[in-house]
């Protein structure tokens, strides 16, 4: 097995932005999907239990992972091009490079993708959105790979196939990977020259490593604020008010998840406000603790462990459940441990 994209006793903490996460036995980072197919068929050779996973901005990874698991990072799947059929993206590409392109092509389609922490691939799966605007809005046909198929051919779905709602789709009821997609872009010339015009940026801008939180911010407004100089331009205000929104809850001063659990428009409150009035903003467990500025974030302080993010979301669902009378679903994805 090439031993570049396959690793043995690896670190998760250092692909979640949650930083935290013990030593896989497995873990691998495909660059190509062919590759990917290959750490498949090793994954089946060796019984192991394929975990794949993006930019690791929605996971917590556990202290002791199972040794029966392979770990699949798709952060290195990041080719992008236009073809007769339309705009193909790789799943590993990050959404807020989206919002890039759309700004460097001349639309402001995609300005809702501006610092989401997570990649094509990942917001796919799970709808990730921001307000009104959410990925479903801009998808035209994913690619997958049935984990079923013991010859892991790709294969496409349509939009309208993906059976999305609220953060919910059919990809999360399926052992499916997500390899790609094709975008809906309004102005296909203009795409072409928005993608070189990213692709040169990257050029110019230092790389950071999008999966610890401050780099991630710093790299994509640097990114917006090197195109604006450019262009003798302004950031665009979508871009400044998601900076504002964001940094006013500070997102990306610790690591973290984002938002740990999912809102239940049927109590008709976020679940920010709804921890708000249990009081258990600051909550402190181990090295994690409740953020002090948005309900729904559980903060990675230092050296915290799986096992204090874990016990402050039970804590939270115990809370609600007996004062409001409804369980609270998480958005996180917790990962079984040893």
């Amino acid at each position: 097995m090439n031993k570049q994209f396959i690793q043995s006793n690896a670190d998760l903490s250092a692909y979640s932005t949650y930083e935290i996460g013990g030593k896989a036995k497995y873990l691998a980072a495909p660059a190509t999907i062919e590759e990917l197919t290959s750490v498949l068929e090793f994954a089946k050779e060796k019984e192991l239990k394929p975990f794949w996973f993006g930019m690791g901005s929605n996971i917590l990874f556990p202290d002791e992972p199972k040794e029966d698991m392979i770990f699949i990072s798709l952060k290195e799947l990041k080719e992008t091009y236009i073809d007769e059929k339309g705009w193909f993206v790789s799943a590993g590409m990050p959404m807020s490079h989206l919002s890039l392109i759309g700004l460097a092509s001349g639309t402001a389609d995609f300005d809702f993708c501006f610092l989401l922490p997570g990649t094509v691939g990942a917001g796919i799966y799970m709808n990730a959105k921001y307000y009104n605007r959410q990925i479903c809005d801009i998808l035209d046909t994913a690619f997958y790979i049935d984990l079923k198929d013991p010859e892991f051919k790709v294969q496409t779905i349509h939009v309208d196939g993906c059976g999305y709602s609220y953060k919910n789709s059919i990809f999360m009821n399926n052992d499916w990977i997500i390899v790609g997609a094709y975008l809906n872009h309004p102005d296909f010339s203009a795409l072409e020259q928005g993608i070189r015009e990213v692709e040169r940026l990257e050029q110019v801008v230092e790389y950071q490593n999008p999966s610890v939180l401050p780099n991630f911010y710093k790299y994509y407004t640097t990114m917006a604020e090197t195109w604006a100089q450019d262009h003798e331009a302004e950031v665009p205000e979508s871009f400044k008010s998601v900076i504002q929104d964001r940094g006013s809850k500070f997102h990306f001063d610790y690591p973290s998840c984002g938002s740990v659990f999912k809102n239940n428009y049927n109590f008709g409150e976020p679940m920010g406000k709804v921890v708000d009035r249990l009081n258990m903003r600051g909550t402190v467990h181990g090295g994690a603790s409740i953020s002090s500025w948005h309900g729904n974030m559980i903060v990675n302080q230092g050296n915290a462990k799986a096992e204090d993010i874990v016990y402050l979301v039970e804590q939270v669902k115990k809370s609600v459940n007996e004062a409001f009378d409804f369980i609270p679903e998480e958005e996180l994805i917790i990962v079984e441990k040893k």
